[in-house]
């Protein structure tokens, strides 16, 4: 809940004409829904936003990290706290050999880009993600059989907790489908260094053509939504689950399980956080009824959804 001490610490390091108060989240996610953010913030670098966690940490002010808005619905009840969004750490990208240094506010299709302007491939799955580097590695983004976890040396984080800043190995930030210790631990990413292989540029810019070729063709771009919906279940694949339950193009209000392909929920033009909400809860409910599975949620509530 954010307080007066949060926001008195908050007007000490962040100038009022940078601060935004009562924002719609709407604006910054890519379901294109959600209420008022107390605050929102865009930190402008990594030190800036290592100070204001730490300005925030003992207030008992809620502060969430967000980065593209892929990924997440928010309440049309809002996120009462300090929304902090990271895209202006983008700019913060090194090349050194084989390896490349990214800050967690840069979109993985830039980094893929910037792989393979630098004929560096392992990265090429990344290229039509529509998340950050910071959420790639929270939660081990992968595509087309590649995953964070295959190309990471180390990603620097910050403790909520203790305040202190270090880096964690890929084998200790123990990557695993859609898991991450950052998710488990509540940590923030910093920055992530990926080591890659040399390639050739052109047969790196196939491989991401084909692959983003082959989103346009399967996946309903034309529409808002975060993505997949749901994590796939073992040894299933939830579309195909949600489309044997009869589910393809069932709709609540304007959100709508996807005619292109029935993982997806979108939003028509004018659903709410409550109706994608509603709508995940009964696909839920009817496949557990057919099928025994329950799917799991890919997305991250953010709010009050009672």
């Amino acid at each position: 809940m954010w307080n007066e001490i949060a926001d008195k610490r908050l007007a000490e390091l962040i100038p009022e004409n940078r601060v935004l108060r009562d924002e719609p989240m709407y604006k910054h996610t890519t379901f294109k829904v959600g209420g008022p953010a107390t605050v929102y913030v865009t930190v402008n670098d990594e030190d800036e936003l290592i100070r204001l966690l730490d300005a925030m940490r003992d207030t008992g002010a809620d502060c969430f990290i967000i980065g593209h808005g892929s990924n997440i619905l928010v309440s049309d009840k809002g996120y009462d706290g300090l929304m902090i969004e990271t895209v202006n750490m983008s700019s913060e990208c090194k090349v050194e050999g084989n390896s490349i240094r990214a800050g967690a506010g840069m979109m993985l299709g830039h980094l893929a880009i910037t792989a393979r302007d630098n004929s560096l491939a392992g990265l090429e799955f990344a290229a039509g993600i529509p998340g950050t580097v910071g959420g790639a590695v929270y939660m081990n983004a992968g595509a087309y059989g590649g995953e964070i976890k295959d190309v990471i040396r180390l990603a620097g984080v910050y403790d909520r907790e203790t305040g202190k800043v270090f880096e964690l190995t890929g084998e200790e930030l123990n990557l695993s489908y859609r898991h991450s210790v950052i998710k488990e631990r509540g940590y923030v990413v910093l920055y992530a260094v990926f080591d890659l292989i040399p390639g050739d540029r052109k047969e790196i810019e196939v491989k991401i053509n084909d692959y983003n070729c082959r989103r346009r063709e399967k996946q309903p771009l034309e529409y808002p939504s975060a993505g997949s919906t749901f994590k796939r279940p073992e040894g299933f694949f939830a579309g195909a689950l949600i489309q044997e339950s009869g589910l393809k193009g069932y709709s609540v209000g304007d959100a709508k399980v996807s005619d292109k392909h029935a993982g997806f929920v979108i939003n028509k033009g004018h659903a709410t956080a409550t109706d994608i909400y509603c709508l995940i809860r009964e696909v839920r409910e009817k496949v557990y009824a057919d099928t025994g599975v329950m799917l799991e949620p890919e997305v991250e509530l953010i709010g009050d959804f009672a």
